[in-house]
């Protein structure tokens, strides 16, 4: 049996295999399925090659022809047997004779050891964050921007009233209300003509995640603290938030289970505290609220009760919402006066938009690049801010 009937009989033995596979044995086998096929590729090519060329004869080459468009037509690093060699360079030193430098490749030093396979180099890695679990829990509006939005106030009294007496005729009014304007959200991302030219097809497949992150990422962050000036009003700078619901703490009463009580808790409307939830950064939790104990010792934030999925961060029964240190800093990290935490209904905070993302692309003959823009017109408001509590990192006493 030669190697291509060997290939052809792991083959299906590993199709044979897949029907009660586990997801480890399935990865395993993706892998060597690749390699197997990359292998009975190269023998396939070998062989026709050689059919192809008479006994005795020198192999065919065309004089006019370019020696790195011939390279090119045949990448050497995608080979089952470059990979291994590469491997084992990369493990102890020893070099093979198919480790060799290609002509006009990226590396420009002389002194390159080896070349990285290409099916290495097209792997791109992207650095993991976490945006969008506040986009996702805020009202979306879809109404024309510059209409003003009323809020109704009016908190209608009743009054206990005699054999003859009337009470008071409250008139309902809306004496306040909220306007959207419209802002642009633009994200472009570009490409070098140059870069795109040889390889780089897997960054045309990643780019519109690329953008729809960057957008989140943007949306969450102004949210929580957009400055109101070409962008949406954030739920920590707005000046309609009253005074009585900011609070600082101290790094002592932080960590202490009776300052969130007295502080934080006994501030929350009772109206407000249903569907309310803990904004915070990862490390403001982990460090002051989780491991926190009540005056009996029974741990506050319970991530290790009723865990399903995974760990549920909760603060005396309320969700934590964990964000990314952009969005709010932890306290650790954050200045006198920076926002640590933020309590509120997320459904009470409305973007305006009708979150349909214009793309458009386009080439810079000025700079070889192809430029892909995403605009996104959106605005947006907190429309109640009465059960929002802000909470502060206060001056060390």
């Amino acid at each position: 049996m030669n190697r291509i009937q060997q290939i052809i009989a792991r083959l299906a033995e590993i199709r044979s295999a897949l029907d009660t596979a586990n997801d480890e044995q399935i990865t395993s086998f993706e892998t060597e399925i690749r390699e197997l096929n990359a292998e009975k590729s190269l023998i396939e090519k070998r062989e026709a090659l050689r059919n192809g060329i008479p006994a005795g004869s020198a192999p065919f080459e065309n004089p006019n022809a370019n020696p790195a468009e011939q390279r090119a037509d045949e990448d050497v690093t995608t080979s089952l047997e470059y990979r291994r060699a590469f491997m084992e360079f990369a493990k102890s030193g020893k070099r093979s004779d198919l480790l060799e430098s290609r002509a006009n490749a990226v590396t420009t030093t002389t002194d390159a050891a080896a070349v990285v396979p290409s099916t290495i180099l097209n792997e791109v890695i992207r650095k993991m964050t976490s945006y969008g679990q506040i986009f996702s829990r805020v009202r979306k509006l879809n109404i024309k921007g510059g209409v003003s939005v009323p809020i109704l106030s009016l908190k209608p009294v009743a009054t206990w009233i005699g054999e003859t007496a009337v009470s008071d005729r409250q008139k309902v009014q809306a004496n306040t209300s909220v306007i959207f304007s419209y802002y642009g959200l633009e994200c472009r991302v570009a490409t070098s003509l140059l870069a795109e030219t040889v390889t780089l097809d897997i960054f045309e497949t990643l780019i519109s995640d690329l953008i729809a992150e960057a957008m989140i990422k943007a949306l969450d962050i102004a949210i929580i603290k957009g400055s109101g000036t070409g962008q949406p009003v954030g739920v920590t700078v707005d000046t309609r938030i009253p005074a009585a619901n900011k609070v600082d703490l101290t790094e002592a009463e932080a960590k202490t289970w009776a300052a969130w009580k007295k502080e934080v808790f006994a501030k929350i409307p009772l109206a407000y505290r249903a569907g309310g939830s803990f904004i915070m950064a990862a490390g403001t939790f982990e460090t002051y609220i989780d491991g926190m104990t009540d005056t009996t010792g029974q741990p506050i934030g319970r991530v290790d009760h009723g865990i399903t999925d995974g760990p549920q961060e909760r603060f005396s029964g309320r969700e934590v919402i964990l964000v990314e240190d952009d969005v709010i800093a932890p306290f650790d990290a954050a200045a006198t006066g920076d926002v640590i935490a933020v309590f509120c209904k997320l459904s009470d905070y409305a973007i305006n938009s009708n979150l349909s993302m214009q793309l458009f692309r386009w080439m810079d003959h000025e700079t070889n690049q192809w430029v892909d823009k995403a605009i996104l017109i959106a605005d947006g408001k907190i429309l109640d801010p009465n059960g929002v509590i802000i909470i502060k990192k206060a001056a060390t006493v």
